[in-house]
């Protein structure tokens, strides 16, 4: 097991990465809290999946649990489920030491994050992410959010788990698309921090769609390293950690316009990714190599790059309900070289618009 330290003073917390955790979740929470009763959030397909063994893992420590089972998909990432959350919370009498446990990837993961958030102004929750895409992303960093039909994530909370058990085990079992979205953002870490991982993605890809798990450890461990490193010099996005969401802008427009089913998050990303580098190009922010090797490691992975039948105008119009646009400016994420990018103040809608239509 490897252990990664996110230093926020009193808000720290470990995130622990290996094979074999599910089995010792109870144990290694016990390690930091005491709960007065646990809930288990997850999908019931994860739960006939890993359900026995948590729940015996919480057992051995003299824990009951409860379990929530939430629909899959993107569509449970909203106010009406995390009500249905809330009313259960409630039938089993939850209290400020009630702990949340979020097994499952990123839906179920922002879901709860957002209503241990809010129930009761904060109870605590720990992330147990089974997809490559909240190991390596969502789980870490604190962001616990809900879906509005006008844009992703804009009804949320920053609020940090007490600890993150990645089981790279879980990975396994992942459906291959899943799998390869994940990968959308290892690439980033890649092209925002870490030249020598975009590197390491182009010259292993085809023994990490495999699942080899000695490079399973290593692009998920220098993905969660990059991102504690920006959350601690930013933890609510004042600046520097928009940097995390090159690709984001416009794959979270690609999601809210597609009614969040077209496309699943990771996939959304890559082309926004590309989308991205071009206009960087365009505006002879990087060399014409960059948007050219991006592309094709995406789809080297296997995943999309071409830009979806959008009404560019609406495009236009979501970005604007973009959770970094302020004062009506839009703001963007834009790569210079592979490891390094920059923040955009105010991206003119002309240089978009050429960029959708090019």
């Amino acid at each position: 097991m490897q252990r990664l330290n996110i230093d926020l003073g009193e808000r720290s917390y470990d995130i622990l990465l290996g094979s074999g955790l599910l089995d010792r979740v109870g144990e290694l929470l016990s390690q930091v809290l005491q709960p007065s009763r646990i809930i288990l959030v997850t999908h019931p397909s994860l739960f006939r999946l890993y359900g026995d063994k948590v729940l015996a893992g919480l057992k051995k420590q003299g824990w009951a649990t409860d379990i929530i089972e939430v629909p899959e998909g993107e569509t449970s990432k909203s106010l009406q489920q995390a009500d249905i959350i809330y009313d259960r919370l409630l039938d089993f009498n939850c209290d400020r030491k009630s702990v949340l446990i979020a097994l499952g990837g990123g839906v179920i993961g922002d879901l709860t994050g957002f209503v241990a958030a809010t129930y009761q102004r904060g109870i605590p929750f720990v992330q147990v992410p089974t997809t490559l895409l909240s190991q390596v992303d969502s789980s870490v960093g604190g962001k616990t959010a809900v879906n509005h039909p006008k844009g992703k994530n804009m009804i949320g909370a920053f609020y940090q788990p007490r600890m993150v058990i990645a089981d790279l085990d879980t990975l396994q079992t992942l459906p291959q698309n899943e799998f390869r979205a994940g990968l959308a953002e290892v690439i980033k870490y890649g092209v925002i921090s870490d030249a020598s991982l975009f590197d390491y993605l182009e010259n292993n890809t085809a023994k990490i769609l495999q699942l080899d798990h000695e490079c399973l450890a290593y692009i998920i461990k220098t993905s969660c390293s990059i991102k504690a490193e920006v959350v601690e010099k930013d933890e609510r996005e004042s600046h520097y950690r928009m940097i995390l969401n090159f690709g984001h802008t416009l794959g979270h427009t690609i999601e809210a316009l597609t009614g969040y089913s077209q496309f699943i998050h990771g996939e959304a990303v890559a082309i926004g990714m590309v989308q991205a580098a071009k206009l960087s190009q365009q505006l002879e922010k990087c060399q014409d190599e960059v948007p050219k090797r991006l592309r094709k490691l995406i789809k080297k992975c296997g995943l999309p790059s071409q830009w979806p039948d959008l009404d560019s105008k609406a495009v236009i119009e979501c970005l604007y309900h973009d959770k970094k646009t302020m004062n009506h400016k839009i703001k963007f994420i834009l790569v210079k070289e592979l490891g390094s990018v920059e923040i955009v103040e105010d991206m003119p809608e002309a240089d978009i618009l050429k960029m959708l239509q090019s």
